[in-house]
């Protein structure tokens, strides 16, 4: 939500360029520095090296910290060696430090260093004058860090005199924007003065870059030479325009490139505000003479510019993607397991009006026969607008309602925004004013701001003791009419400052510790995030996994919960563009995402509609979502029967494959593999997928194309992989991959193929929510490979505890078929077990067909005939009438 009730507003004028901002025209139009590493500076010891850097011009001396990780990477820290006072450095975002190795200098001359580790594979070069820094992997450099000298840090220094009447203030005249800088009518008075810091990499043989979220931009970064920068700085960006570099809702420093056979990764960790300028094909510098490019690999300039703060870069070597995940997750926490009913359909609107018109929709799903699991409330279910309360009027008893949907196993999800209402009359407000848990401007007194609850302060997430009075919060001792089936979504927290610059705070706006808001902006979403799922953990005492969506984020998020991409609005563009927007975050370690299905702004028409379920339905985070000034939006309201009749086969395919979805968010949370992957994540070496955007993978085993372009009869869909077997899961029909099909397709028509070689898990029949499907028996799904094999896994728990890591009540099955033979087995890892069974199995590719079927169970010597069909004409299999455990071992044998 934002302030103005304008969706066609123009949002762009509200936002700062990048030539409005004055450390980034100080960096790109300044004097190129040059720096001389000083080798004889070099130390050693169990976390790295050291050595100094010294900046020619001005005799600046900075302290370079190198240190190589078990999980192969490269830390490059770069600082003042002896500043006037510590810089900001990010804290709570590395979720464990990396192990490093122990560095060695391997070769020392006049000119260069080389660092190698134990390893062998890797190694690094640092360079004296001008100082570069390679990175080689088996012998060949891959990354230079400051190739184009690029290297730029604002040493700290004592203001000027003061010559306003504000002490320590500079004068207006400041034009290069160092202590104090203008957009529109705002002043930002910067305490420090110039803190900027920014840094080149040259990524050698690359020339495909992704990540760096969130934009509303293409999958694979476009080049910014022409153009602006990408802009990290997380903003209320009310009906974003597409296609644009513009930053929305939240930040990840991260970038990732890939070629056919190396992905590698840059996170630039960094909180304030940030450009990054990626030039490709950038061989040489613009001075030099011409080269014959057809005869030079590619390369690729990455430019990282942010506002203060240190240089602190960590390079991921990969050289897979799955390793490169793997490394991600390591250093910034994997993705949290979701309960199990946050996988399923969400209904919500700003706002249902009343705890009656909450009970009418709950009961349309049932009357409907529409599976649901959450519905939500929007601000106005508040008394006043004084987040933790409830209107007594609409929402007379908070608790009843929530038993009632808690009988049909569902759940309530409410907003808690970071702003609170000034009113000394609240709990909450004495408590944050008394507790010191506010914001404060830079002249100490508290910082006030407008949003939704008017004249509002704002609580400062940063301060650890902030975060634990929050928390505190959900109790529910304190939140009167919650219950333990009540969760939380944080909105409005970039932070949103309806009369603030940028619709946000102000950077000179002072946090704990006495940082100002410009060194940390980035990273207050993701406190609130983090602080808001800690009070759930703490109300079920840590047994309980909770369950929190996030509008702002920044990297490490994805321990917390969900994200979503904001304010969209009801237009093909906007659904067009949520696939490489859901790519980019999936890429960036955020796998439970997902964009407001039918747009949050305006009204989508009924074809509109129909294919943003088809398509959210086969994303991870899956609800609709829509503003006080579009119309009503339950799934049986879709338009004529054909149309809702398509919402609602949408959505029961999604609760159908929620065994999939499920298991793929346990690889989520164990390796970092996103459950939603580009192409290119599965076929690293097929250069035709690396900028495919409009399709994707989920997992490894299904390939889904959404439908996302008006009126559309007939859809290209690129099948990868000469070797592959793709079959269409609607009709079981085969396709050779390693080319494009034209499908043709019609309202009903949702592309999703099976790989050959893989194994899927469905549910069958019918239910009211994920808590009734987690009962209902499976259908194995085999797609056959060209060598007639197929293998896949299905993970299961009790879908809501933390007693799959606490007491190991997990089971991990793994299914493999071959020579005719389907097997069920797992590891003695985990302790799980339930009375879930296999009913049916579904081979697709076998054009055989058998004399028999017998299956064979463990502990039992007989094997018993299993009944089945054969359909020549499409190669399929069909064993029925199965009753086989799940957690229990068997196999189905062909005879």
């Amino acid at each position: 939500m934002a302030e103005t009730n304008d969706p066609a507003a123009c949002v762009l004028q509200k936002f700062r360029k990048s030539e409005d901002v004055a450390f980034y025209r100080r960096q790109v139009q300044g004097p190129k520095l040059q720096h001389r590493a000083l080798l004889d500076s070099l130390q050693l010891s169990d976390k790295g090296a050291h050595l100094e850097l010294l900046e020619i011009e001005t005799q600046t001396a900075l302290l370079l910290s190198l240190s190589a990780s078990k999980e192969d990477s490269v830390r490059i820290v770069v600082d003042e060696l002896r500043p006037l006072k510590s810089r900001y450095r990010v804290p709570d975002v590395v979720a464990e430090e990396p192990r490093c190795e122990r560095l060695r200098a391997e070769r020392r001359s006049q000119d260069c260093l080389l660092l190698s580790w134990s390893s062998g594979r890797h190694s690094v070069c640092v360079w004296s004058f001008p100082f570069r820094l390679e990175i080689l992997c088996q012998q060949e450099v891959t990354v230079t860090f400051n190739a184009k000298g690029k290297l730029w840090l604002e040493a700290l220094r004592d203001p000027p005199s003061a010559t306003t009447a504000d002490a320590g203030e500079p004068a207006e005249g400041d034009a290069s924007g160092l202590w104090r800088e203008t957009f529109k009518e705002f002043v930002d008075i910067k305490a420090n003065g110039p803190t900027s810091v920014g840094a080149d990499l040259c990524l050698h043989g690359f020339s495909h870059v992704f990540g760096a979220p969130q934009h509303a931009d293409t999958l694979r970064l476009g080049d910014t030479r022409d153009g602006e920068p990408y802009r990290l700085y997380n903003l209320d960006t009310f009906a974003y325009p597409v296609r644009s570099r513009l930053g929305l809702y939240g930040s990840i420093p991260l970038l990732l490139a890939h070629n056919a056979e190396r992905t590698l990764g840059v996170f630039w960790l960094n909180a304030s505000e940030t450009f990054v300028n990626v030039r490709y094909d950038d061989l040489q510098d613009d001075t030099a003479p011409p080269v014959d490019r057809s005869s030079t690999e590619p390369q690729t300039a990455l430019h990282l510019l942010s506002e203060s703060g240190i240089i602190d870069c960590v390079v991921l070597l990969g050289p897979s993607p799955q390793e490169l995940f793997s490394q991600y997750g390591q250093l910034t926490g994997f993705q949290a397991l979701p309960p199990l009913f946050a996988l399923g359909y969400h209904q919500s609107r700003w706002s249902y009006r009343n705890q009656a018109d909450v009970e009418a929709v709950d009961a349309g799903f049932d009357r409907h026969r529409i599976p649901y699991d959450v519905i939500w409330l929007d601000v106005d279910h508040t008394d006043a607008k004084r987040y933790f309360t409830w209107d007594p009027r609409l929402f007379p008893d908070p608790v009843g309602l929530q038993r009632h949907l808690e009988k049909k196993k569902r759940k309530l999800v409410v907003i808690s925004d970071p702003h609170v209402k000034v009113d000394p009359d609240w709990w909450l407000y004495r408590e944050a004013r008394d507790g010191g848990h506010f914001v404060k401007n830079r002249d100490g007194a508290v910082f006030q701001g407008s949003c939704w609850s008017g004249s509002s302060h704002y609580l400062d997430f940063t301060n650890p003791h902030t975060r634990a009075w929050y928390s505190s919060c959900f109790g529910l001792d304190k939140y009167q009419g919650s219950t333990t089936s009540l969760f939380v979504w944080n909105d409005m927290n970039e932070p949103s400052v309806f009369d603030g610059p940028e619709q946000t705070m102000p950077k000179d706006a002072v946090h704990h510790g006495g940082w100002e808001h410009r060194e940390l902006h980035n990273l207050y979403g993701f406190y609130q995030h983090k602080a808001t799922m800690e009070g759930l953990l703490s109300r079920s005492g840590g047994l309980e996994r909770p369950f929190v969506l996030s509008r702002s984020f920044f990297a490490g998020s994805q321990r917390f919960g969900a994200v979503w991409t904001g304010d969209n609005t009801a237009s093909w563009e906007h659904l067009k563009i949520t696939i490489p927007m859901l790519l980019s975050l999936s890429l960036a370690g955020i796998s439970f995402c997902g964009a407001d299905v039918g747009g949050f702004l305006e009204d989508p028409g009924a074809e509109l509609l129909v294919r943003w379920h088809q398509a959210a339905a086969l994303q991870p985070f899956f609800r609709n979502h829509s503003s006080k000034w579009s119309r009503r939006r339950e799934p049986w309201l879709s338009g004529s029967g054909v149309t809702a009749a398509a919402v609602r086969a949408a959505i029961q395919q999604r609760y159908c494959l929620l065994p999939y979805w499920y298991t793929l968010f346990h690889l989520a949370h164990t390796s970092g593999l996103p459950p939603l992957r580009p192409l290119w994540v599965e076929f690293p070496g097929e250069e035709d997928t690396f900028a495919v955007e409009d399709q994707y993978m989920i997992g490894g085993a299904l390939l889904a194309c959404p439908i996302t372009a008006e009126g559309a009869r007939e859809v290209e869909i690129l099948l990868p992989g000469s070797a592959e077997v793709w079959y269409d899961i609607s009709s079981a029909k085969a396709y050779k991959g390693g080319g494009t099909l034209r499908l043709p397709v019609h309202l009903l028509t949702v592309p999703v193929f099976q790989r050959g070689g893989s194994l899927v898990c469905r549910s069958t029949g019918s239910g009211s929510c994920s808590a009734d499907f987690q009962l209902l028996p499976l259908t194995v799904t085999v797609a056959l490979d060209s060598q007639g094999a197929a293998e896949g896994v299905l993970y299961l728990d009790d879908g809501h505890s933390f007693s799959y890591h606490h007491s190991k009540a997990f089971s991990l099955r793994r299914f493999t078929w071959s020579s005719g033979r389907l097997r069920c087995c797992g590891s003695d890892e985990g302790r799980f077990d339930c009375d879930l069974v296999v009913r049916s199995v579904l081979v697709m590719g076998l054009e055989k067909e058998p004399t028999a079927v017998k299956v064979l169970q463990s502990g039992r010597e007989d094997a018993a005939a299993a009944a089945f069909q054969h359909a020549q004409s499409l190669h399929t299999l069909t064993v029925s009438s199965l009753d086989l455990k799940v957690t229990a071992d068997w196999e189905v044998r062909l005879l």
